[in-house]
């Protein structure tokens, strides 16, 4: 929980308002950004990237500038800085989360739908039990009849041919949920730095790793991207990283692992709606045969008893 709420005394607080009222409205506004904003940058990524803009430049773009603004809104704020030990922290996370698992998706919708993007990735929740089992918590019955549906879900999508068009965004696609759901569960054991500047930390060393690849592999802007393009950019720096990427933070502090990544049966309802009446994408029958196996599966994971 970041210093910001935790250091309200009770005098500064409505009458009618109690800190655990307060807490839970948090958590409801962290999920809602999770589950609706997340869902539709699915859709801004797929217009960035039609519009010109290199992947890994892309997102070295959106987290940099993102984490220098809530980096510089922090120390403002009298956040302290942080540790050398906590930067190498962040770092690791910036790696498993935003190039590792964030990159693999940006990197993949170069040749897949958005909704198809979402769907693979609401994954995330049975990687997250397999870890969690790694860590000593191991899925029980529930979870475990998840993950196998779960894993016939994936498969109905490459079956599908709706991921064996391209063997680099297949191969990205299954590497990003893993790393990601590795970083969540790894980070509650980490020095990370408090509260939002954990965040801050994780946005500018995960930034300059995407900088870092964006040149090796050559890419750069040919042309000044469309203005649809540049708004989409804008949207992930504010709402996609500065708002959503936040919250999830708090809520990997805060909740239950299965509730920081319930927004992973969410997100691909958006995404594939989104997709499809404002970019024209669709999905075959196989395809909504994978999300209804995949969706199923982690509402049996999420609902389970702990």
């Amino acid at each position: 929980m970041s210093s910001a709420t935790t250091s309200i005394p009770a005098a500064t607080l409505p009458a009618d308002t109690t800190p655990a009222e307060q807490n839970r409205g948090i958590l409801v506004f962290c999920l809602f950004a999770l589950y609706v904003v997340w869902g539709s940058t699915y859709l801004a990524i797929h217009w960035a990237l039609r519009g010109g803009f290199p992947p890994f430049l892309m997102a070295g773009v959106r987290f940099t500038i993102a984490g220098v603004i809530l980096y510089a809104v922090l120390r403002l704020r009298g956040y302290a800085r942080p540790s050398l030990r906590q930067w190498g922290a962040g770092a690791l996370m910036g790696f498993l989360l935003l190039l590792m698992g964030n990159g693999s998706v940006v990197f993949a919708q170069q040749w897949v739908p958005s909704g198809l993007a979402a769907l693979v990735v609401g994954s995330v929740p049975l990687w997250t039990a397999l870890f969690g089992g790694v860590f000593g918590q191991w899925p029980g019955r529930a979870e475990r009849w998840g993950l196998a549906i779960g894993f016939c879900g994936l498969i109905l999508l490459n079956l599908g041919s709706d991921m064996s068009g391209n063997l680099w965004a297949t191969f990205a696609l299954l590497v990003g949920p893993v790393s990601w759901a590795f970083g969540s569960i790894w980070s509650r054991r980490l020095p990370l730095a408090g509260g939002l500047m954990s965040t801050a930390t994780q946005m500018l060393t995960g930034g300059a790793m995407f900088f870092l690849v964006s040149a090796c592999m050559g890419e750069h802007l040919t042309t000044l991207p469309p203005p649809r393009a540049l708004l989409s950019v804008g949207y992930l720096i504010v709402f996609g990283s500065l708002v959503a990427f936040s919250a999830y933070g708090y809520l990997l502090r805060n909740a239950r692992p299965a509730v920081a990544t319930s927004y992973a049966y969410v997100n691909p309802m958006v995404a594939v709606l989104l997709g499809t009446f404002l970019a024209g994408e669709s999905l075959s029958v196989w395809g909504f045969m994978a999300m209804g196996a995949i969706l199923g599966s982690v509402v049996l994971i999420t609902r389970s008893k702990r």
